[in-house]
Formats: C-alpha cells, sequence, structure tokens
C-alpha cells in the first residue's frame, strides 16, 4: 500500500556540493541549510568529514556544523567514512551531529577498484565507527552505493545486495540506504533489491537513494512506495552530477521528488515554494540553473507572473 506520509533527506548540502569545482564558501552552506529547513525539510544532510585532500569542498565542515541555527524536531547528518572522520565529528561537543553516515558498495569491483580491498573488508572497518557512534548515542545510516550496476563490472544482481545489507547488519547499523549510484536501475529491478532490504531491516529504516541519468528516478521512487518505503533520500536544483557519466544528471531534484508525492496526496510537511526558493538560492551563488524540471518550471511560471504584472 502507497503510505500516506514519505520522508525526504536533503543530501544536497553534502552530496550536492562536495564535487563543486569552484569553492562554496561555509556561509552560503549554512544559509542553504537554514532555507531548507525553513521550507520544512526535517533530515539534512550538511557536510561529511573527510580529508580535504580528497574533498576539498568539504574542508569547512567544522565551520558549517557550528553555523547552524538548529530547530528541534530536525536531524543534521554528517559522512564519517572511518574513525578518524568521525572522532573529528564529534571532536566539539557543542555541535555534534544527530545521525552519521558510512557507505559501502555492492560490487566487488567497485569496491577494489576505489579503496583497494574486499566488500567485506570495507565494512568491517565501520564497526569501530559504529561502536563509537552509539556510545554518543548517535544514529548510524549506511548507504549500500552501486546497488542497481557498477561502472565496473555492470549489472549487480539482488544476491550481491543482499550480501551487503547482511553485513551492515551485522556491524550495527540503524538504517540501511539502497542508492543507485549511476542511475541505471528500473522500477522491476529496483524492486528487487529493496526487497532484499527489507529482510533484514524494518521498512521505517529503508530508504533509497535514486540519480536520475537515464530519467528513471521518480519511477524508481514510485516503485519503492508500492512497497510500503517512505524515506527517500533527494538534491535541492538536482545538485550532484553523476560521477562516472560525465555531464549526465545525478541526485534527483527535491522539487522533482516533492511535485510527484504532493500530485498523489502524501504528506510531508514541505513547503514546495520556499523548497523552490532554496534551489534558486544555490543555484544562482554557483551559476547555473537547476537540473530539477519541478524547479526550473515553477522558477518560470514565477517570471511570467512577474513580468505580466
Amino acid at each position: 500500500m502507497i503510505p500516506s506520509h514519505v520522508t525526504l533527506v536533503e543530501v544536497g548540502p553534502r552530496d550536492g556540493l562536495q564535487n563543486e569545482q569552484q569553492p562554496v564558501a561555509a556561509a552560503v552552506k549554512i544559509e542553504l541549510v537554514h532555507r531548507l529547513q525553513a521550507a520544512g525539510l526535517r533530515e539534512i544532510e550538511v557536510t561529511s568529514y573527510v580529508s580535504p585532500k580528497w574533498v576539498p569542498q568539504m574542508a569547512d565542515n567544522a565551520e558549517v556544523m557550528a553555523g547552524l541555527k538548529r530547530r528541534p524536531g530536525v536531524r543534521y547528518s554528517v559522512l564519517t567514512p572511518n574513525l578518524k572522520g568521525f572522532e573529528a565529528a564529534i571532536a566539539n561537543a557543542a555541535i555534534l551531529p544527530d545521525e552519521i553516515v558510512v557507505f559501502g558498495a555492492a560490487s566487488e569491483a567497485f569496491s577494489q577498484r576505489n579503496i583497494n580491498c574486499s566488500v567485506e573488508e570495507s565494512i568491517e572497518r565501520f564497526r569501530p565507527v559504529v561502536e563509537a557512534a552509539h556510545a554518543h548515542a548517535i544514529k548510524v545510516r549506511c548507504a549500500v552505493s552501486v546497488a542497481l550496476g557498477c561502472p565496473y563490472q555492470g549489472e549487480v544482481t539482488p544476491d550481491e545486495v543482499e550480501r551487503v545489507v547482511r553485513l551492515m547488519k551485522g556491524i550495527g547499523v540503524d538504517h540501511c540506504g539502497i542508492a543507485d549510484t549511476i542511475g541505471v536501475g528500473t522500477p522491476k529491478r529496483v524492486q528487487a533489491a529493496m526487497a532484499r532490504a527489507l529482510k533484514h531491516f524494518p521498512v521505517a529504516e529503508v530508504s533509497g537513494h535514486f540519480h536520475d541519468t537515464y530519467g528513471q528516478a521518480i519511477a524508481n521512487i514510485y516503485a519503492c512506495l508500492e512497497l510500503g518505503i517512505h524515506t527517500f533520500d533527494a538534491s535541492v536544483a538536482g545538485l550532484g552530477g553523476c560521477p562516472y557519466a560525465k555531464g549526465a544528471t545525478g541526485n534527483v531534484g527535491t522539487e522533482d521528488v516533492l511535485f510527484m508525492l504532493n500530485g498523489l496526496g502524501i504528506e510531508t510537511g514541505i513547503d514546495i515554494e520556499r523548497l523552490v526558493d532554496a534551489a534558486e538560492y544555490i543555484s544562482n551563488v554557483i551559476g547555473r540553473k537547476p537540473v530539477s524540471r519541478t524547479g526550473n518550471a515553477l522558477l518560470a511560471k514565477r517570471a511570467n507572473a512577474r513580468a505580466v504584472a
């Protein structure tokens, strides 16, 4: 049955901006988070604690976290790929995240190519991170990347997805996200992958993260809704390109997902006009139009209304 309420996890400030070539000031990132929470987003992935050598855009992580005006009821999450990153995230007790995110690949080829170790070895490295997070009463969300396809091995099977889900469950993560990193998933295949996650986690602790490289993200989210899944990642203005297909659309736009959900009569608590304001703000800063079709359509509608007036 289609759920009556959906939670959108806004990943634009972290996943969306992390690969921007031009520097984005900490003050801009903070303002973006403030605009997103003002629009009604209650789950926001703010930044990542990774080496600035590899991801220079996130070097201001502590500054961004310290600058937030937190709202009650909003969960602020950060990516911590290892224990060093987690320790940096909790170094200042005044700016502790509410949730951390770890990730592992469903593809052995992807794991070996990117971090030179097996999938099982990579996930075992997260065990002390999960234990440390729980010791600080911090929730742990995992992402199973390349769950529908891998740029190196091609198709990824549901068995491979379930293997990683089981390993993540084994180290104690609280929530499991299934990610179509290169955007090749289609509804039937997405449902098969999600069904494996639902064997190990309750529906409230399973989510989808979809890229729109082949224009299937909205269809894939609807396919998840049919399974009762009601939590999805999305990125304001469609920030974030596909890292393995140069120039291709990446993260599904939050505005596009919200427009569909509104049409289905599903509650989200998000104001689409204020969300478009946030999309317009960050798009102006980085100097390009939103990727999200809904964002562009509503901005054009506003421009037309001003022209007529």
